[in-house]
């Protein structure tokens, strides 16, 4: 074979191992369905790591933590690590001076630069294939109100992607992502290993 012909073979069972663990992203997130039942947005001290607020509450944050989990990934230890090594690169909106590890990987705008430092982003479009499930999105909800979900592998009947996510009812699968302004396209690159040995 040629080395071509070789290497468009690796790309491509590359990106399809990567398809399946963000399909399998979006089914831990799918699990959330009816367990986390309402949103509660206000502060809660947390243990570190794998820390956790009760599972039948939480914010749309909480719902990407919880499915990454899954796969070995603990956002809080990894956001508070790159958080307190480049505090700098992080946002200051909240006037902090330093870390908070109870809250700070539940705030979508530190995720934001968390993924993006990852290499994790892709383009944001109004293109509904361009979303792959276990992509994550967030939008600016209005009046700079930021939310993020988790693209599932569900579609309407006219092809876009449903979204699981958390704004205010607990965790739902609904057809909002064009809904509102889209501030950000991840795609986060997991060991889907880890959540078949847990399973």
């Amino acid at each position: 074979m040629k080395i071509p012909a070789l290497l468009s073979l690796l790309l491509l069972s590359c990106s399809a191992c990567l398809m399946a663990d963000n399909a399998a992203l979006a089914a831990k997130a799918r699990e959330q369905i009816g367990i986390t039942v309402s949103y509660n947005g206000g502060y809660q001290s947390i243990p570190y790591p794998n820390g956790d607020v009760p599972r039948e509450t939480g914010v749309c944050t909480d719902v990407v933590i919880r499915a990454m989990r899954a796969f070995g990934l603990d956002l809080q230890k990894a956001v508070h690590e790159d958080m307190k090594a480049h505090f700098s690169k992080y946002p200051k909106n909240w006037g902090l001076k330093t870390t908070d590890r109870s809250i700070d990987h539940r705030r979508v705008p530190n995720l934001r630069t968390f993924f993006s430092r990852q290499g994790w982003s892709v383009p944001i479009t109004k293109t509904a294939a361009d979303y792959r499930p276990g992509d994550l999105v967030t939008w600016n909800l209005g009046d700079a109100v930021p939310h993020i979900g988790i693209v599932s592998d569900k579609k309407t009947e006219e092809g876009t992607p449903l979204i699981i996510h958390n704004i205010g009812c607990g965790t739902q699968e609904e057809d909002c992502l064009f809904l509102y302004t889209i501030t950000g396209h991840y795609r986060p690159v997991l060991n889907v290993a880890k959540q078949d040995a847990g399973s």
